[in-house]
């Protein structure tokens, strides 16, 4: 009798069992999901999304309308702290949850802000759960693209280096960082606007940032950052910087 391999059997398992998706549904604006992520949530039976302890979902927002009717809904609750909260614990009960559906051969779509695997929390589930069912993510349309796009500055060009700096960073490594690169996406905000804004001050680069907050969305509020009042800045936002050999500026902001 033929020896079934350990291989084989993950095969057959995965074969019978439902695929974990990962739907990367853009920076805020529905029409900015792709096709084919608009057909996948739209055939959608069982759709999970990452949520707040108490407000909405963001990604729910950004997809809701195009759920289909009786589709059964999992919100993945992250409490919103400024300490680091157990996400371990989180993701391991997120994974669990959703392996029963995939076990029971139904598939499991999961949105996520933005691309999954750029900052995104599916990343997480996806090193949970890819090992052992079938798994497909779906890019999407990052804030950093739609933040360009929204200033009218390209982020960089040619042999241009770019950098994505979070700014929960500490001050020296912040302009470690800047310091070389030609251009520079800085990320998660919020609280550290103060000190973002002072780093780009000391190096000289303030005149050539550019500040979007809710990029897409019908309250987005863009142009350059000497001109944004620091105690409004939320956590989506970004700062574009570019310091390359382009001549692109930016106008200030009507």
């Amino acid at each position: 009798m033929a020896t079934r391999h350990a291989s084989d059997a993950m095969e057959s398992d995965q074969t019978m069992s439902g695929t974990l998706y990962g739907i990367g549904v853009g920076p805020g604006d529905p029409e900015l999901l792709t096709l084919k992520a608009h057909r996948i949530i739209s055939a959608a039976r069982i759709i999970a999304y990452p949520a707040p302890d108490t407000g909405p979902s963001f990604a729910r927002a950004i997809a809701a309308e195009y759920f289909p009717d009786g589709a059964v809904e999992i919100p993945i609750i992250v409490p919103m702290r400024r300490d680091r909260y157990p996400a371990k614990e989180i993701y391991d009960k997120a994974a669990n949850d959703l392996s029963t559906h995939l076990d029971a051969g139904k598939d499991v779509v999961v949105l996520c802000e933005g691309d999954p695997f750029f900052y995104g929390s599916f990343m997480y589930l996806f090193e949970r759960l890819a090992g052992t069912y079938r798994s497909e993510v779906v890019p999407g349309v990052s804030s950093m693209m739609a933040c360009a796009s929204i200033l009218g500055r390209p982020l960089a060009a040619r042999n241009d280096i770019l950098s994505v700096l979070p700014a929960p960073m500490s001050e020296e490594a912040l302009e470690k960082n800047l310091a070389g690169a030609q251009a520079a996406a800085i990320i998660k905000i919020g609280r550290h606007f103060d000190k973002v804004k002072r780093v780009l001050t000391k190096t000289g680069l303030l005149e050539r940032a550019g500040y979007v907050e809710r990029a897409t969305l019908p309250n987005q509020v863009a142009g350059r950052l000497v001109d944004v009042d620091p105690s409004r800045a939320p956590y989506f936002s970004m700062i574009l910087v570019y310091k390359g050999e382009e001549p692109w500026t930016l106008a200030p902001r009507s």
